[in-house]
């Protein structure tokens, strides 16, 4: 009990560190919402060839993968299977490696670290076992009181019918725009439990919390990272958000689904959204003949300090935009910072101007700006857009506030743009036609 006092006094004065550094990143400019990716991750990149390789486990006989196990699109991470699919290991770009064991496994090793387990130290061959396993994040086949801080994933949790599995939320109910998550919370199914630099690490340690699935924002604090080990809470890191193909950000379903059991759930999610693609992927191709065509699109927004915030041209959203059909504004755009790993690029309004003046289709993108609700809202926003094919063609759109939160649904996002080019404005998931 005393040392329980002990370490929850340590995370207190911790969290009150967290908290003044959160205070330092909001005084820097930085945004702790996680669809706002304009911060500076460091990344540890190993080669593609090396994620290849299939690591040997002590103890742990590896399986062969079959095609339809291997994974199409995604360049982040790799599954393995070990000793007849019972043990599976996801192996990321960033060198973040996750071994999923049986329960009965991760108990044991989760006694051994506690140095509980007498009887795994008088086996030298668990003794061996262990060692190599502490190489790895090892996480809990049964976890079924996950903390879930990476809004993104919510609704592949939801697609794969695994929403029963998350205990906490690292969203507030009123920040949520699925509404399956919002009503669990209303429920008390899912109890918020603070953001990913202030957790509520009581109540995580009360109610047996037994994973944490965090987005990249974490790198920010890794004090909080270390905290959450230390009281035996495995982090799991999505890193869905680097995969500059839209396809890519949707296969990491398969991770959730081997988390949760649920991988072939997972793969035919999977499979109907990739036909939904390819169906629209054909319609484009055989449309590529067409002269004239009038596809060009910007999408945008516009930041507080009055600049035009874009997606560089290599980020998944041009990419969305291609598959649709479309084609972006923005040719060989990318960031002037080499380290700054995020999708967005901030230019001037003369800038803006000059690229996007003769789009054929504005998109304004509202997942981190306010929407807007006319086009004399857009042009209340910089005059110069009174100027802009687009505004005076009546081809203005706005996205909804929910797609950040949406990654099960690039292939609707997909649709939509084609629905665009079609101009078949009465359909849409996602965006909104601006008049």
């Amino acid at each position: 009990m005393r040392k329980n006092n002990y370490i929850l006094k340590k995370i207190k004065l911790s969290a009150i560190i967290s908290i003044l550094f959160s205070m330092l990143f909001a005084v820097m400019g930085c945004s702790s919402s996680y669809h706002n990716d304009q911060m500076l991750v460091e990344k540890k990149i190993i080669s593609e060839d090396n994620l290849d390789v299939i690591p040997k486990i002590v103890g742990l006989k590896s399986d062969k993968v079959t095609e339809s196990e291997k994974i199409k699109y995604a360049k982040g991470f790799k599954i393995y299977y070990y000793n007849n699919k019972k043990y599976k290991l996801v192996k990321t770009l960033n060198d973040r490696n996750y071994l999923i064991v049986p329960d009965e496994d991760y108990q044991d090793y989760m006694a051994y670290k506690q140095e509980k387990a007498k009887s795994a130290k008088k086996k030298q061959f668990d003794v061996k076992k262990y060692n190599c396993w502490s190489k790895y994040t090892i996480l809990n086949q049964n976890s079924h009181n996950i903390y879930l801080v990476a809004s993104s994933v919510m609704s592949l949790f939801k697609s794969i019918d695994a929403m029963d599995k998350i205990k906490f939320s690292g969203t507030n109910v009123d920040s949520w725009y699925i509404e399956e998550a919002k009503n669990a919370m209303r429920e008390g199914q899912i109890l918020y439990a603070g953001k990913y630099s202030q957790p509520d690490y009581e109540s995580l340690i009360e109610k047996k919390c037994d994973l944490a699935i965090q987005s990249t924002m974490i790198l920010h604090t890794p004090k909080v990272k270390e905290k959450l080990e230390k009281i035996n809470i495995p982090v799991f890191i999505d890193e869905s958000s680097y995969e500059t193909n839209p396809l890519g950000r949707l296969e990491w379903i398969k991770v959730y689904g081997e988390m949760t059991g649920k991988r072939e759930q997972a793969d035919s999610f999977f499979k109907e959204k990739i036909d939904m693609v390819k169906k629209i992927k054909s319609q484009v191709d055989s449309s590529k003949s067409v002269k004239n065509k009038k596809n060009k699109i910007a999408y945008f927004y516009i930041n507080s300090a009055g600049k035009v915030v874009v997606r560089k041209s290599e980020d998944y959203i041009p990419n969305m935009i291609k598959l649709g059909g479309g084609e972006y504004a923005f040719k060989n755009l990318k960031n002037t910072n080499s380290e700054n790993k995020s999708g967005a690029v901030t230019i001037s309004m003369e800038e803006f101007y000059v690229q996007a003046k003769d789009c054929d289709y504005l998109i304004y993108n509202s997942t981190i700006d306010a929407p807007i609700e006319s086009k004399d809202e857009l042009i209340g926003k910089n005059k110069l857009f009174e100027k802009f094919k687009a505004v005076k063609n009546n081809c203005v759109f706005n996205t909804d506030k929910y797609l950040y939160q949406s990654s099960d649904s690039m292939a609707e996002f997909i649709v939509d743009i084609n629905s665009i080019l079609k101009s078949d404005y009465d359909n849409f998931i996602f965006i909104k036609h601006i008049e």
